[in-house]
């Protein structure tokens, strides 16, 4: 997509830093203003939110105890009745784990921002909310970075010291790849998570097609679509010449968007690609939030888990 945004601020730390190499100390504080506003949220806010929408792979046997009026007579364990002569009932407990996989684009159009932050900020912080709700919770959360390839996998383990680490790899890392491809990390994820997953794929999706890869992993695994959005990238304001810049191809326009029918065309083709998005998602079954970036995130993840909840209260698909 054609944008006019910053540069992608390249870190002076190499990409490959080892872990003996001190971390920079506004790389620390970046960290823990993050830690510290995510964890709020999360603990204020969407911990049981959470905790209800995403469930354990199934459930495990617990014991079997004495029928009491009320208890479901399916539970009925009839071998167990049978040899004591009076009516037993199995009980079974959550798997409560879960694995979590968060799937974030690191491709150059996340550092376009046209308010105080850019996408690729706005992630950073939402994949970490995302995270502390999955830790808080006793799950286990990874982070595989993508561009227009698999940059980088970590794999799911639990413990806050694990989700600082993830953070801080989503604040330094330097990707090697500028465009966007989600065909890549899809097929990565169906090749390493063997056991049913949570795998949020945020990412703006300004993309090729990748229905097939996205249906494949959505058969098996619980995928969340989270779209970060920029209002400019639909709407121009009518400022006059305007030098774009393609920060995925680095490919330069100058565009008059004093002309009508020139910001028309963005707004359609925008349109376009909502429809175009909207398809892959609803025929995989893949939920979307919409994420803005002038606005808080907080809003559309609380639609979400209510929208969840009240699915599955009405027996709705997940």
């Amino acid at each position: 997509m054609m944008i006019a945004g910053r540069e992608p601020e390249r870190s002076p730390y190499d990409r490959s830093r080892t872990a003996g190499t001190a971390i920079p100390p506004e790389i620390l504080a970046a960290v823990r203003r993050i830690e510290i506003r995510t964890r709020r949220l999360v603990d204020e806010v969407f911990s049981g939110e959470y905790h209800s929408v995403f469930r354990g792979c199934g459930v495990e046997f617990r014991e079997v105890r004495e029928y009491v009026p009320g208890d479901d007579v399916r539970s009925i364990d009839w071998n167990v009745t049978a040899r004591a002569d009076a009516p037993y009932v199995k009980l079974f407990a959550e798997e409560r784990e879960l694995t979590v996989v968060v799937a974030a684009d690191v491709s150059g159009s996340g550092f376009f921002g046209s308010g105080e932050r850019t996408k690729a900020e706005i992630a950073a912080e939402l994949c970490g909310v995302l995270a502390f709700a999955a830790v808080s919770n006793k799950d286990k959360v990874g982070l595989l970075l993508f561009s227009d390839h698999v940059e980088k996998y970590i794999p799911p383990a639990k413990g806050r010291s694990h989700v600082l680490r993830l953070i801080r790899e989503l604040l330094t890392y330097r990707p090697v790849g500028r465009g966007t491809d989600l065909e890549a990390p899809l097929e990565l994820i169906g090749r390493v998570l063997k056991r049913k997953a949570t795998v949020f794929l945020v990412s703006d999706f300004w993309t090729g097609d990748f229905s097939r890869s996205l249906r494949t992993v959505a058969r098996r695994h619980d995928c969340v679509a989270v779209r970060l959005r920029d209002s400019r990238e639909k709407d121009l304001p009518a400022v006059g010449l305007v030098n774009w810049r393609d920060a995925e191809t680095g490919r330069e326009l100058l565009v008059d968007t004093s002309v009508a029918a020139v910001r028309e065309q963005v707004r359609e083709r925008s349109t376009r690609h909502d429809q175009w998005l909207e398809r892959i998602l609803r025929q995989a079954g893949v939920d979307r939030v919409d994420v803005m970036a002038s606005e808080s995130y907080v809003e559309p993840l609380l639609r979400f888990f209510a929208a969840r909840v009240g699915r599955r209260r009405h027996g709705g698909r997940r």
